[in-house]
């Protein structure tokens, strides 16, 4: 006699929808996951997705928050410690390790789907989506403010909007590397056979981030430079209008922040 499965409970329910819904978004992002597929990898109807999160946004938002959530919860803290036992000896690695140490962690631990966490996060941070945009920029906008405020004191040499352009690109970068997925192997060859400890992890990734937003901007004799690299015979032709043979020049102010 064939053995009926055992029904699940609302949580169990909604789990399992949650689960479905984040492997599809790690897999496609938001835009190439439907409703039809997260039932099917749930093995759950249409109407309990809707009973539980009422739409298909509603659900990505909901499996963005389950792991952010945590993850900005710690970040939060972390950046807390450091400021509150250095003050003003607070520095932008400091920052930069409550940034990512927490997520590092959690990729490390034993919770569910935890192997998966990075390739997650850079899913989440370079999805085109407005639905995803939209929640990480509101929903965590204090998290945001604080840890640009921490950059802002500890490289009080760039102006706000350079420093804005170096965050961006940096992390944006970083995003889009973690999204092709393969985290172990990426972290493998990140540390170059170190081992994936903490410290090493870290360090290198610090290093990487610390020159981007560390890196002396270019004045006028570094674009002087690269005027006549690309107004070389040969190369001036190449893929449009040929360039004007004088370099450009840019005025001592112009390359200066602030």
């Amino acid at each position: 006699m064939a053995q009926v499965a055992p029904r699940l409970s609302p949580a169990d329910t909604k789990t399992r929808i949650l689960d479905a819904a984040e492997s599809l978004f790690i897999a496609g992002g938001h835009d190439a996951m439907s409703m039809r597929q997260i039932t099917s990898a749930a093995g759950v109807n249409l109407a309990a997705v809707n009973y539980h999160f009422g739409s298909k946004d509603a659900l990505i938002q909901a499996v963005l928050a389950r792991r952010l959530d945590a993850l900005d919860a710690q970040r939060l803290a972390m950046l807390d410690a450091f400021e509150s036992a250095l003050g003003e000896r607070l520095t932008c690695e400091h920052v930069l390790v409550a940034l990512f140490l927490p997520a590092v962690r959690i990729f490390r631990s034993d919770a569910p789907m935890a192997d998966r966490f990075l390739h997650f996060l850079g899913r989440a941070y370079t999805d085109p989506s407005p639905v995803v945009r939209d929640f990480i920029q509101t929903h965590y906008t204090q998290t945001l403010g604080r840890f640009f405020f921490a950059f802002q004191r500890t490289l009080p040499e760039l102006s706000r909007e350079d420093l804005g352009f170096r965050l961006h690109f940096a992390m944006g970068a970083l995003s889009g590397i973690l999204a092709g997925g393969n985290t172990q192997r990426l972290i493998r060859d990140f540390t170059q056979q170190q081992g994936d400890h903490e410290a090493v992890i870290l360090s290198r990734l610090s290093s990487l981030m610390v020159a981007a937003l560390k890196a002396p901007l270019p004045g006028p004799a570094d674009a002087s430079l690269f005027g006549a690299m690309v107004a070389l015979p040969g190369v001036a032709d190449i893929g449009g209008a040929a360039a004007s043979a004088e370099a450009p020049t840019v005025s001592p102010t112009e390359a200066t922040p602030g």
